[in-house]
């Protein structure tokens, strides 16, 4: 009988080991060494910072997505990031002017297109603030009043931070700077030619020379004299000043005069020259008397704003000028202004009796004998009245009951408009209001009334969120 096969692996055929075997085969491997470690290779040094694997303009899409407030800290991070955070940066308000004289500026941030360098001319330290001038000066101990011309930089060295600017920046669309001369403008100009917005201070008719150089140029603010600040016959802008200014500037869309001279003369070549102006702004102003008759040249102007003026005009005007009006004026915006000249303000309201949108704002002088003159506006259709205290509800019911396209009143901190002296014609009016606001004073109730009434909703079911 032939004898079975067992398979040599078969646990079946495996010997239990002894005792004594397995207390010698625990003392060996106690008493032999232990086994080698394990090699582990070394990394290079260049695969540790795995951002190194993403191109730069990967990265610049991640940093992109940082918000704004948090992307400055990515600078820190590296020499890469710093150079990537500052391809990025757009605006830039300078404050020390060797920054930008030394090439630094241009270099930290190549892209640049909108730069502010007041506060860099005047080596910044204490925000001034000055009507409708707001800069920074540097503590310190000051020969007389006229601080700002003790530390206003030269012209020279404006010019020479220009045309370092001009030199790295030639996608700029903004540039705000004082104290600069019409050669470092040209620079600017010539290097700059998609600059499309520009700010003067401490302007002249000279500066206004390289004004013209900007092709492009459709916003425009200067800023003259301003007393206590620019009061010298350096920083004046007369009608000649206007004149090169509208020969130069024909595609300007904004301009905005702040402590500027002149007269019908200028204002009018500025209405003949630039068809394409829609929007006026007179600050502070030492205008001529009669400039008034200039604004009828402006046939596309749409809004008319004065700010700070202390007169609005300091004569009669001419007579065969004020018969021209504004024809495509939509906005007159008052702030701040004296009305108290009744000959001047019914000029005025002439010469903008095509305004749709008016707005007083703390005038002074706005009593019910001037505000009567508003009844030349024939077809208003918003009204924003705050501050006005001399104004009464009978004077404010004697003009609107008259506008009839009226949509829109807005009536705020004006201590005698009272809510016990409305009469029913001018609740009626109010009913018929799509938007309405009305907060004359703290002590009125009849906005908190009507909150639930709908009245000043009256377009609110259109426009309903569904």
């Amino acid at each position: 009988m032939k004898k079975k096969e067992t398979s040599p692996v078969s646990p079946l055929n495996k010997r239990r080991a002894s005792w004594s075997e397995l207390w010698v085969n625990h003392h060996h491997l106690l008493s032999s060494p232990p086994p080698p470690p394990i090699p582990i290779p070394k990394s290079d040094s260049s695969t540790t910072d795995l951002t190194l694997l993403l191109p730069d303009l990967t990265l610049l899409t991640i940093i992109n997505k940082v918000p704004y407030p948090h992307r400055k800290t990515l600078s820190l991070v590296c020499k890469r990031w710093l150079r990537l955070h500052g391809g990025l940066v757009r605006t830039v308000k300078v404050s020390d002017w060797g920054f930008l004289e030394s090439g630094r500026l241009v270099t930290r941030f190549p892209n640049l297109d909108n730069v502010d360098l007041v506060d860099g001319c005047l080596n910044s330290g204490v925000l001034v603030s000055r009507r409708v001038v707001s800069f920074a000066v540097s503590v310190g101990y000051y020969q007389s009043f006229n601080f700002v011309e003790e530390r206003l930089l030269s012209v020279d060295k404006v010019d020479k931070g220009l045309k370092a600017l001009a030199a790295g920046c030639s996608n700029l669309r903004r540039l705000v700077v004082a104290n600069a001369s019409e050669l470092g403008l040209l620079s600017v100009a010539e290097a700059c030619v998609r600059l499309q917005e520009l700010e003067l201070h401490k302007c002249s008719d000279s500066v206004l020379l390289g004004v013209g150089a900007f092709e492009n140029l459709q916003v425009l603010r200067l800023v003259g004299s301003v007393d206590g600040l620019y009061d010298d016959n350096n920083s004046l802008v007369s009608d000649i000043g206007l004149m090169i200014l509208a020969q130069g500037c024909k595609r300007l869309v904004k301009l905005e005069l702040v402590g500027c001279q002149g007269g019908f003369d200028g204002v009018k070549e500025i209405g003949e020259c630039c068809q394409m102006l829609e929007e006026f702004s007179v600050c502070d102003h030492k205008m001529e008397a009669g400039w008034l008759g200039g604004l009828g040249y402006c046939e596309n102007l749409k809004t008319l704003k004065l700010v700070s003026c202390r007169k609005i005009d300091h004569g009669p005007g001419l007579g065969e000028c004020l018969s021209r009006y504004c024809p495509a004026l939509e906005r007159l915006h008052l702030e701040k202004c004296q009305l108290r000249d009744k000959n001047t303000v019914k000029d005025l309201f002439k010469v903008c009796e095509a305004a749709r949108e008016i707005v007083f704002q703390d005038c002074w002088g706005l009593d019910n004998d001037i505000f009567s003159l508003a009844m030349a506006f024939g077809r208003v259709k918003l009204l924003y009245l705050e501050g006005c205290s001399l104004l009464t509800t009978s004077g404010l019911e004697s003009v609107i009951v008259h506008w009839h396209e009226l949509e829109h009143l807005k009536v705020v901190s004006c201590k005698n408009v009272k809510d016990s002296e409305i009469s029913p014609l001018l609740s009626a009016l109010f009913s018929d209001l799509v938007e309405f606001q009305w907060r004359p004073d703290t002590r009125s109730h009849l906005w908190s009334s009507l909150t639930e009434t709908g009245i000043g909703n009256k377009g609110g079911k259109f426009f309903k969120k569904t």
